[in-house]
């Protein structure tokens, strides 16, 4: 079951090199309000894994404007200057991973798996200091699974069980970083006090989620 707690508290929740999956897509998807008090928590050396580190001022951006960020593994950065910069300088550590192979890892760690094989990245350099793994005459790279402290998500709807829907395109990277967390959170608009979500409308169920945030448009 979980415990409905203020964004404040799921900040402090969150101390210097913690690992954090991030749900959203370019800052769609993202959990602001939660996003917000971890910068004005100044908690540092952060270790983001995401699928895009969208823009200034936006979603991981925020972190990355403050100067909280220490290493991250992300599939895109191109529409934020500022991480271009921090990498270029030396301050963010980061690895870029194919989208695809970058969520299975991730989806590999909530589910207990060592890691998946994938045959994208060979032959580039992707492939540097990997192991191939040859199945059935055919070259896999071993991609190990991503580890994460926290996974903190943005969803539309959470029922009294912490069962949760998405809105639109919000849905994106949200279910996998769900379950990687070894605590995740979620942020909400709206949490329903007198009813469950139908269990065939349910996109993450409540099994994974710790704890429950109201957004800011949810506090309204």
């Amino acid at each position: 079951m979980f415990q409905l707690i203020s964004a404040e508290e799921a900040a402090a929740m969150i101390k210097p090199h913690s690992r954090i999956a991030l749900g959203g897509f370019l800052a769609v998807g993202t959990p602001e309000t939660i996003l917000d008090a971890i910068v004005e928590a100044g908690i540092n050396n952060l270790h983001i894994i995401a699928i895009t580190s969208d823009y200034i001022g936006k979603g991981i951006g925020k972190l990355v404007d403050a100067h909280l960020v220490k290493s991250v593994q992300v599939s895109h950065m191109g529409t934020n200057k500022n991480i271009q910069d921090q990498v270029n300088s030396g301050e963010i550590q980061s690895e870029l991973i194919p989208q695809g192979t970058l969520m299975e890892r991730v989806r590999a760690f909530g589910a207990g798996l060592g890691g998946v094989l994938t045959p994208t990245g060979l032959g580039t350099i992707v492939a540097e200091g990997k192991q191939i793994i040859n199945v059935d005459g055919k070259d896999y790279l071993l991609e190990p699974a991503i580890a994460s402290d926290f996974a903190l998500i943005r969803a539309h709807k959470a029922d009294k069980a912490g069962n949760l829907i998405y809105r639109k395109t919000a849905r994106n990277g949200n279910p996998v970083m769900a379950m990687a967390g070894k605590i995740t959170i979620a942020e909400v608009d709206e949490i329903l006090e007198d009813e469950y979500i139908d269990p065939e409308a349910v996109i993450t169920p409540g099994v994974f989620v710790n704890y429950i945030v109201l957004s800011k448009e949810g506090r309204k």
